[in-house]
């Protein structure tokens, strides 16, 4: 690129040791609206690990010394930083990752902002264990320490929003951590960078290595010193992770992805169930991994719920993210809309029928937006369980919908994908909605809601959909050591 062209481009650095320090080489990072190169992330590699996890090692000792309410005030104040900037944050996810304005402002950036308040809580009132054997003159009690430098991997689909989600435990345990954001949406945690040393995090506490998987990703993952990786994002990757931190052992927290059903039975109240399961298809574009992508409706109300989910699927906006009115903003990338409408022609090429959306409807886009990413919410009909519009992740505004029978019946084909993440419940019958939420094989269960979450409890799936979970005790159990010691006296 021309100089001229260069600096109109906002242009990332990496965060190491409470510093930011420019990088040899970078990537470009595209605004997904318009199609735009905007922004350059550094493309780290062996080199800026190192020097990054030298920096998280150094600063470990004063930080992990520090009082849980020492630690707990600075977690905080930086909650106070970002909320303050909360618009700014707002506007430069929405840009950078294609989201609306509307989501970034009321999800992502409230989320964010909430998982440090939430962690800077919680770190307060975890106890330890205590048991006693007086006939042995024994008493046995637990002790909890931070484990060391932890790697923090997120994903693009809800940047700052997972990546606190994992920095904000870390540090509050007394960890220090080296993260890598996705490449592709870099800018919020570069901003959030910037707020680190008002917040009073002391340097090397929190070090942000941007970069690519295969270079940055990967010298993070089979770096000697870094005892523990969290990562989210595809089951694929985290097959790779699990290979190269074997030799190590390290400590895994994988939250993967999701083929997430929604079973609604003939009692199920359609006024309240229609535009959540819209919602839970094509919140963010479909790009989150709690979406729902299989909807299985009992044969009785079918035909009615699928002319009104049709019907309130076609009211969703496409369009600018950074409109205001807009329900659905853009794809991460060309790649990925590439990826999302191959799986729409295949359920086509199988023979079924696509209701709404892609193919069916035109789409129109302000002038501005022709090259962007945009996929119109879509519904297929008449699939085939076994096709892989049911059984791959397409993570994308793309759900189908397909009949049952019988509660047995539903249970069975729900259960039938490799993954195991979330799945919603709708029916009137309490005594079903538990029978069911019971046997699906699913880390999470949402009955007649969806998204509904209390941080308090865990979170994560199971089968392909990862392992481990995360919440308040078990983020602390994941980012701590155990001790038991024994006194005899």
């Amino acid at each position: 690129p021309t100089m001229a062209h260069s600096k109109a481009l906002l242009v990332l650095e990496n965060f190491i040791g409470g510093r930011f320090v420019p990088c040899s080489s970078y990537v470009d990072s595209y605004n997904p609206s318009t199609g735009d190169v905007y922004c350059r992330v550094p493309d780290s590699g062996k080199e800026e690990v190192e020097a990054a996890v030298k920096a998280a090692k150094d600063a470990f000792p004063t930080w992990s010394s520090k009082s849980p309410l020492e630690r707990s005030q600075i977690l905080n104040k930086l909650a106070d930083l970002i909320e303050h900037d909360l618009e700014a944050f707002a506007q430069a996810e929405s840009k950078d990752q294609g989201k609306t304005i509307t989501f970034a402002r009321t999800v992502d950036i409230p989320r964010a902002v909430h998982n440090f308040r939430f962690f800077a809580s919680s770190i307060l009132h975890h106890v330890t264990e205590c048991t006693e054997m007086p006939a042995m003159g024994c008493v046995h009690y637990t002790s909890r320490a931070p484990v060391g430098v932890a790697g923090l991997i997120s994903p693009w689909n809800l940047p700052l929003y997972l990546l606190t989600w994992k920095i904000a435990p870390a540090i509050a345990c007394g960890n220090t951590v080296v993260a890598k954001p996705s490449e592709m949406t870099s800018v919020t945690a570069w901003m959030m960078c910037k707020l680190l040393e008002k917040a009073g995090v002391p340097p090397g506490v929190v070090n942000v290595v941007f970069g690519t998987g295969a270079k940055a990703g990967e010298a993070l993952v089979c770096h000697p010193d870094v005892p523990l990786i969290s990562f989210t994002g595809s089951t694929l990757t985290a097959q790779r992770i699990t290979e190269k931190s074997a030799p190590h052992c390290k400590r895994l927290s994988l939250e993967l992805g999701g083929k997430n059903p929604a079973i609604i039975f003939d009692d199920a109240d359609l006024s309240q169930c229609i535009p959540t399961t819209v919602r839970s298809s094509f919140a963010n574009q479909g790009e989150i991994c709690l979406c729902t992508s299989r909807i299985f409706v009992q044969r009785g109300i079918y035909s009615e719920f699928v002319k009104r989910f049709v019907a309130e699927a076609k009211k969703w906006k496409t369009g600018n993210p950074s409109d205001p009115t807009i329900d659905v903003g853009a794809l991460i990338s060309k790649e990925h809309l590439e990826k999302v409408r191959s799986y729409v022609k295949k359920a086509q090429a199988e023979g079924a029928r696509v209701l709404c959306g892609e193919g069916v409807d035109p789409l129109a886009l302000p002038p501005g937006n022709q090259k962007g990413y945009f996929m119109l919410p879509t519904v297929i009909a008449e699939v085939k369980d076994e096709s892989c519009c049911m059984q791959e992740e397409i993570f994308g505004p793309v759900t189908c919908v397909v009949a049952f029978d019988t509660e047995e019946e539903v249970i069975q084909r729900a259960n039938g994908v490799k993954y195991g993440l979330a799945a919603t419940v709708w029916s009137g019958n309490v005594g079903r909605v538990h029978r069911v939420a019971h046997r699906l094989q699913s880390g999470l269960v949402w009955t007649n809601c969806w998204l509904v979450r209390d941080l308090n409890l865990p979170f994560g799936g199971m089968k392909a959909s990862g392992i481990g979970r995360e919440g308040a005790k078990d983020s602390y159990e994941f980012f701590t050591e155990v001790k038991t010691i024994t006194i005899k006296h």
